[in-house]
């Protein structure tokens, strides 16, 4: 493989009740208007880091926030990462234009998100 397999987190995707009101704040703390601006997602690009607004914490159910980790294969991270001890939560699977998220739980019921891009 060429190239690091895990790129660090450039994702971070925070639940919100009041979409509305979680964009304002977030807005005037980043400095910046949201780059994706929807009733089902609100996205900002700022320092070569995504932070995404979920409403209701989306279909995956997310309660809290989740740090998404950029990787080169994500089928394979998954396969890694199960085989240390990690469960699958939500399968790798396409979101469009190309990228592909997974979750798993560490032993300890944390979170970890992943992405590949092509």
């Amino acid at each position: 493989m060429n190239g690091p397999s895990v790129q660090g987190i450039k994702t971070v995707l925070h639940p919100v009740r009041d979409l509305a009101k979680a964009k304002a704040v977030y807005a005037a703390l980043l400095g910046e208007a949201p780059t994706t601006d929807s009733s089902y997602y609100v996205g900002f690009e700022v320092g070569g880091q995504h932070i995404g607004l979920v409403p209701d914490g989306g279909p995956q159910g997310m309660t809290t926030p989740v740090a998404y980790w950029h990787v080169a294969d994500i089928e394979a991270k998954v396969a890694e990462l199960t085989a240390a001890g990690a469960a699958v939560k939500e399968a790798p699977h396409d979101v469009g234009g190309g990228r592909r998220v997974a979750t798993v739980t560490d032993p300890d019921g944390n979170v970890l998100g992943l992405i590949q891009d092509h």
